[in-house]
């Protein structure tokens, strides 16, 4: 598997502090709706996958998934997920911390 994830080294610090509290964790894409297109961090196995999510690859050995449907749209991403000031996700670990993560995307050729 090709590692098409990435994370800034405040992501990673974010990371490690999230990891600290709350355990191994995973991360989703998310698609719109309530949370925007934001990175969303659960505790491991928090979230249920379902079987049109992909794995793109592990950021701070965590891993990042997205829904095949979102990855065709935007025509195979490669991702770098950052933090920075602000509030995360309602739903996301990053919530409440005074930092979220934000995701950068470029398009990659298959």
């Amino acid at each position: 598997m090709q590692n098409k994830v990435e994370a800034t080294q405040a992501a990673l610090r974010l990371i490690k502090q999230l990891e600290a509290k709350h355990g191994e964790l995973m991360f989703h894409q998310s698609g719109g709706c309530c949370d925007g297109s934001a990175p969303m961090c659960y505790a491991k196995g928090e979230l249920f996958l379902g079987d049109n999510d992909i794995l793109l690859g592990k950021i701070g050995g965590m891993e990042f998934y997205i829904s095949e449907d979102q990855y065709k749209a935007w025509k195979y991403p490669h991702l770098t997920i950052d933090a920075i000031k602000g509030n995360g996700g309602m739903f996301s670990l990053d919530n409440g911390t005074g930092k979220r993560f934000i995701t950068r995307s470029e398009t990659c050729e298959v």
